[in-house]
């Protein structure tokens, strides 16, 4: 499927930092591994509905206590 869509954001350096690590142990590049893990984030919510993203705000507050 050919892409045609470009999607910029900021993160965290620390989670640049992780997302790299797999991408090098994986041997694929970074906005592969960003675009399988936002798919199945997708997908999850598709499935769960607000529940997901309730379960990812909690996961993130307890993360930043």
């Amino acid at each position: 499927m050919a892409k045609s869509k470009f999607l910029a954001f900021r993160i965290n350096p620390e989670l640049k930092r992780d997302i790299q690590r797999i991408a090098d142990d994986e041997q694929r590049n970074v906005s592969q591994i960003c675009e399988m893990l936002l798919y199945e984030g997708v997908e999850s919510y598709k499935k769960e509905g607000a529940k997901f993203v309730q379960r990812l705000v909690a996961k993130q507050k307890q993360r930043t206590k």
